[in-house]
């Protein structure tokens, strides 16, 4: 099993800035992909950055040049660096994790509003 622990959510206002953590707990899978998605309010859940374990990376068109994926595979932890937020990014981000036989594991959400 793999269970996934997220920190940093918030309150922030527009142009403003946050990092997301997640944290994935494992004594039996190796770790592959680490990724974050956002769900809005009425809107699907959509891929907002991810890395592999080579440090690939890719994102949505909507957050490139703000935000950041960075990952420490000692730590197994996914780090999202959120820069000049804009109300369009609030939502509630998921972690999720690609390991063992190639499942999807995912995080609880943590909630992210940007507002003045």
């Amino acid at each position: 099993q793999v269970q996934l622990v997220e920190s940093g959510g918030g309150l922030v206002q527009p142009g403003g800035s946050l990092r997301l953590s997640c944290a994935a707990s494992t004594t039996d899978f190796s770790i592959y992909g680490m990724g974050w998605y956002r769900q809005a309010p009425g809107k699907q859940r959509e891929l907002v950055a991810a890395i592999t374990s080579g440090g690939i990376t890719n994102y949505a068109d909507s957050v490139k040049g703000r935000f950041t994926i960075s990952r420490d595979n000692a730590k197994n932890t996914v780090y999202l660096h959120m820069n000049s937020l804009r109300p369009e990014d609030m939502g509630v981000y998921y972690c999720k994790v690609v390991a063992g036989r190639m499942y999807d594991y995912w995080g609880q959400g943590t909630q992210v509003t940007v507002s003045s």
